[in-house]
Formats: structure tokens, sequence, C-alpha cells
């Protein structure tokens, strides 16, 4: 697929995974006039702004360093070594926030960080760009002048 250019995005991640969207995926939303979320990293994330520069990124950052650490240590999945190697990516690509990404929403309490997300899916529905045909079919409905 990815020789193909079906992809919206994808990557090779720690040098394991391959992960990517599919381009349909963003057609068939598009279709539907459906939002589409992507839950992907900054590889992706530089991608897809590359590629629709008016797409909106929310970075979903860690509290802490130190929660981070607590965190990928409490899954149990991870050697010390990859656990720093992860550490260390994790400073790399926070330092990109500015470079790729609108929002930031710190997940300190997943509930509270969920409620961020969503008021700024809410609000971005709201922006002129996105109210403009339904303010001009109100105005419409007045009738007279434009």
């Amino acid at each position: 697929m990815a020789a193909r250019g079906e992809f919206l995005e994808y990557a090779r991640v720690f040098g394991k995974h391959s992960y990517g969207t599919p381009r349909k995926w963003l057609e068939e939303s598009r279709k539907k006039g459906l939002d589409l979320v992507l839950e992907i990293d900054v590889q992706g994330a530089a991608q897809v702004k590359e590629k629709l520069p008016e797409s909106v990124a929310i970075f979903i950052l860690p509290p802490s360093r130190e929660e981070l650490e607590r965190r990928l240590r409490s899954r149990g999945q991870d050697s010390d070594e990859e656990i720093a190697r992860r550490l260390a990516k994790a400073r790399d690509e926070i330092a990109q926030f500015g470079k790729y990404y609108d929002f930031g929403v710190v997940n300190e309490d997943v509930e509270r960080a969920g409620r961020e997300a969503q008021a700024i899916v809410t609000a971005l529905r709201c922006t002129s760009p996105r109210r403009r045909v339904r303010v001009e079919k109100l105005l419409a409905s007045f009738g007279g002048k434009d």
C-alpha cells in the first residue's frame, strides 16, 4: 500500500512495527461529512500536516517525564533499555510540539484530557469556515439582499 501511495501517513516505529492510515479513510469521512480523528505519532502528524496543512493536530502530552516513565514501566512490556530509548524519543517528539501541533492536552487525568480534546473539536466545528454554508443558508432564509 505504501508503494502505491495508498496511505495518508505511515511510519516504521522503533524499528519494529509499521503503522499507517489508509487514504481511503479520509476520502470516506469527507464524503459522509464526518471528522476523521487519527491516533498517530509525530512522524505521522508531520506527514499529515505536509499533505493537509488545514488539518488540526492535538498533541497528547504526559504530565511529566517521571510520570511517563512510571506508565511505561507499569505496562511491564519493555526492558530498561527500551524504556530509556522511548523516553529519549519522547523528549525529541515533545520538542516538535510547536512545529506540527495546534493544541496540547496534558493527560494528567484521562477524563479531563478527553473533555479537553472534545472541547477543541467542538470549537473547531464552530469556526467560520466550517459554519459558512450553514450561515449562508440562514441568511438566505431572511430573503432580500446578501
